[in-house]
């Protein structure tokens, strides 16, 4: 059961919420508190939290020495495996590091995560080992997945296997570097705002940002609910696809998934791009978040898809350039309300939390409330100010613009 506050506390939340009770008025909602404490959270207490895709027992792996990890990506290496046979049998796959593997110890990160272990599997793990997949281990991720770098685990950095002095990219940094590096067949990546796509694209490997709700995220930790996606990594275009195959599909469990079916991803790879339609966006070129080599590059691409008979059209998106103002409206306060003021969990959203994680990290910042990365001290500064300045307009404005 939940510890009562006492008068003094109820003092100081009263004063946080900028409330004018008399101390007379505190203690009678002082019963009250304590009768719903006893009552409802009580029961809650008794009532056990149901664990997807809980497994048996098992090897938790090991923590690999810089000797066997010179890139630094690996945050734990195992081999788990259910069966032999499947569509990913004698396929090896990484894990991005805020993904439960039941009995595998997770850090997202975090020396704030480390430590804890995860009771119950994801459920793109539960499809994987069901499709005869291996998974190798949990790859390295950023400081809980915010950053677009590859420098702000407290690991160390992941680095960039075609070059160790350069950056590897995030916040799926571990995952792009083991299959760039040929380590593993393929890796589940995680993408709010770019963290499967920069790291693919700065290491030289496949990434795909799924459509929102077509991979289910139960059993991840999140970042933002509306921006949450989870997707595949490879070292190949088939491979992308077929891991996309089994991850893809709804689960019961995750309601973000209504009304996204999987298609024939495989199938899809032989046709060619002939009579494709392609649109290309006249605003993604030639401003202050481009660079001319890139728009180069993609313009290259562009005329051999036409020469291939692929129908590329160029269309106008005005909106296209505020983009990134309206995902940094929802990213921020988002993301402070649901990892920072959540504690990795947040509110608003059904579907399944993992009270276990919750539990850990509340503890660990009470403990050590400055282990927090300066990316997300960053977002807990300006998202509390946001939130108590302005009451959480701009949040709303910023969905309602993304609609």
């Amino acid at each position: 059961m939940p510890e009562s506050p006492s008068l003094d506390d109820l003092r100081r939340l009263a004063a946080s919420q900028r409330l004018h009770l008399s101390d007379a008025q505190l203690a009678e909602f002082g019963v009250l508190i304590d009768e719903t404490l006893g009552d409802s959270y009580a029961r809650l207490d008794e009532l056990a939290a149901p664990a997807p895709g809980a497994p048996g027992p098992r090897d938790p792996g090991v923590r690999p020495g810089a000797d066997e990890d010179p890139l630094g990506a690996w945050y734990r290496r195992c081999e788990i495996r259910e069966r032999e046979d499947g569509p990913l049998a004698g396929l090896r796959v990484a894990v991005k590091d805020n993904i439960n593997v039941a009995g595998v110890p997770m850090m997202n990160g975090s020396r704030m995560v480390e430590g804890y272990t995860p009771a119950f599997d994801a459920t793109v793990i539960t499809r994987i080992l069901a499709a005869g997949g291996t998974i190798a281990g949990k790859a390295v991720c950023e400081h809980l997945c915010f950053s677009g770098g590859s420098h702000t685990s407290d690991t160390g950095p992941v680095r960039n296997p075609h070059d160790p002095a350069r950056n590897a990219g995030g916040s799926s940094s571990g995952s792009a570097a083991l299959v760039a590096s040929g380590a593993v067949e393929l890796a589940l990546g995680g993408d709010q705002g770019g963290s499967i796509r920069v790291p693919a694209s700065y290491c030289g490997c496949y990434g795909l940002k799924p459509t929102f709700g077509l991979v289910p995220y139960t059993g991840a930790a999140p970042i933002e609910r509306t921006l949450d996606h989870l997707g595949p990594m490879a070292a190949s275009p088939h491979g992308l696809a077929l891991l996309l195959s089994v991850i893809a599909g709804p689960d019961g469990l995750d309601p973000r998934q209504g009304g996204v079916e999987p298609g024939d991803y495989l199938g899809g790879l032989g046709g060619g791009v002939g009579g494709l339609r392609i649109g290309i966006v006249r605003e993604g070129f030639g401003w202050e978040q481009s660079e001319a080599p890139v728009d180069e590059a993609v313009r290259t691409t562009i005329a051999r898809l036409a020469e291939g008979g692929a129908v590329v059209e160029e269309l106008s998106i005005p909106r296209h350039r505020d983009g990134l103002h309206v995902w940094t409206g929802i990213a921020v306060e988002g993301a402070f309300n649901t990892v920072v003021r959540g504690n990795s969990g947040g509110t608003n959203a059904a579907g399944v939390f993992d009270t276990a994680l919750i539990d850990h990290i509340t503890a660990a910042r009470e403990a050590d409330p400055d282990a927090f990365s300066a990316t997300v001290k960053f977002t807990a500064l300006l998202g509390e100010w946001l939130q108590t300045r302005y009451g959480g307009r701009y949040y709303a404005h910023a969905r309602t613009r993304s609609t």
